[in-house]
């Protein structure tokens, strides 16, 4: 039986406990609307470790736009039922209050994100986002402790900013894995419920973009502007509102499109549809396609 937990104290608590008794911890954060990506990183956890927990908590900070953090799905029943039938052992939960509680909630002007391979796209896009990411993840760590956390590849330049966090903070081993998509290659997203059946339909082009600067990069194409285009061209149809089509070196990252690409590349999108913000992306040379 999955024990939930009403506050992060109270999971500090539990975790601690298990670690007494000489049990790994795995965990898994996620502001609940879970889907087979949520729980393809839950089931990993399970299957590395002794002990996973959970979660869920919408968090206000990291959202820059207050129709967006409205609308954000709900589904707390069926995510424990969901959570129970994978393994998961623990849930918590929390507000502002429990896990700031000596501090206000405009926490995304006292926290600022460094070093510069954490700026950019993300961050010009939704400011204050990585900050109020940044703000949470410290917090959920250290309600956790020791443990292995485990993301998802899609929110990429997330998976940037936990790796720095989990440096500094010392006892936490961040675990990426790979984002899990729908047949038509879509990532799987909890926004995707808000998508009509045309929409998702559409919305398949952004995979089909990284497809083809996929392709391109295999055929030995290295410029940063003409992988950009391509994707451009893929995306340029009626519906979609591309905010960035762009491609980044992963082990150097720049805040700008770099001037040359060598042995690695990350393409990134991010683009609305139906008036839904997506993002993808794809490490160049790594997704197996061949047809666009």
């Amino acid at each position: 039986m999955t024990t939930l937990l009403d506050t992060p104290q109270q999971a500090s608590r539990w975790c601690q406990r298990q670690r007494d008794t000489g049990k790994s911890i795995g965990y898994v954060p996620t502001m609940g609307a879970l889907h087979d990506g949520h729980l393809s990183l839950v089931r990993r956890s399970v299957s590395e470790n002794d002990i996973t927990c959970v979660s869920i908590f919408i968090n206000p900070l990291q959202f820059n736009n207050p129709e967006d953090l409205e609308s954000y799905p709900r589904s707390m029943e069926s995510d424990l039922v969901m959570l129970q039938e994978a393994g998961c052992d623990m849930v918590y939960t929390g507000s502002l209050e429990t896990f700031f509680p000596d501090q206000t909630s405009s926490l995304e002007n006292s926290v600022p994100v460094e070093p510069v391979k954490l700026r950019g796209l993300e961050a010009d896009c939704r400011p204050g986002h990585l900050e109020g990411v940044k703000a949470i993840v410290e917090r959920l760590f250290a309600t956790v402790g020791q443990c292995s956390a485990y993301f998802g590849e899609k929110d990429f330049q997330q998976t940037l900013l936990v790796k720095d966090i989990a440096n500094r903070h010392g006892e936490i081993d961040v675990v990426v894995c790979p984002t899990v998509r729908e047949t038509s290659g879509l990532a799987m997203s909890s926004r995707n419920q808000r998508l009509s059946t045309a929409a998702l339909e559409l919305a398949s082009c952004l995979y089909q973009a990284l497809v083809e600067a996929d392709n391109a990069w295999r055929q030995g194409e290295r410029n940063p502007l003409r992988l950009e285009q391509l994707m451009q061209d893929k995306l340029d149809r009626p519906g979609i509102e591309i905010e960035y089509a762009t491609v980044r070196d992963p082990l150097n990252w720049t805040i700008d499109t770099p001037t040359h690409l060598n042995d690695s590349a990350q393409a990134l999108i991010a683009a609305y549809i139906d008036g839904v913000r997506l993002i993808d992306n794809l490490a160049l040379g790594s997704c197996g396609c061949s047809e666009s």
